[in-house]
């Protein structure tokens, strides 16, 4: 495969945040009849080991890197439950996270990623992938909120329980 796709592309962490974005992404898909591909990005981990640590306790590439696989299948499982249409490509690819996630949406129609709210006025969290996808991408990107709390419900300062709310 090319390295840049058509459709939605999806970075895809394994995140809960990343399983909305992809929910959303495939309903985006759906009315536009595009494909979504979803996209896992990992690097080899050998930064995290000490360099005297036995080489028996560090993982492999082969296994890190079905470990990536594995966490993409659970977010799409995640996400659509055990049936996946056609629409759906998963694509787990080696190396910096936001690079590839650029590479491959080169060409999209847009890039959707996930985002979770933080902090005391709720904020919007994006990591430094999300923050370099949004200063480095040449298509829209979407950031995609966690539905992680009920919606607050907004109400009139000093207003009571029985005042009713509509059109004048």
């Amino acid at each position: 495969m090319t390295e840049h796709a058509d459709g939605i592309v999806v970075g895809v962490d394994g995140s809960e945040a990343s399983v909305a974005a992809l929910r959303w992404a495939a309903e985006q898909a759906r009315a536009l009849g595009t494909p979504v591909v979803a996209v896992h990005a990992w690097e080899p981990a050998t930064a995290g080991f000490a360099p005297y640590a036995p080489a028996s306790a560090r993982p492999t590439v082969a296994e890190q890197r079905e470990r990536a696989a594995e966490v993409l299948a659970s977010a799409v499982r995640a996400a659509f439950g055990p049936r996946v249409g056609p629409d759906l490509r998963a694509v787990v690819v080696e190396g910096p996270p936001a690079q590839v996630l650029l590479r491959y949406a080169r060409g999209a129609l847009l890039l959707a990623l996930g985002r979770r709210a933080h902090g005391r006025w709720e904020l919007p969290a994006v990591g430094t992938v999300g923050r370099e996808c949004l200063r480095s991408a040449t298509v829209p990107v979407v950031t995609v909120p966690t539905p992680d709390r009920p919606a607050t419900r907004i109400t009139a300062i000093g207003a009571t329980a029985d005042v009713r709310t509509g059109a004048a």
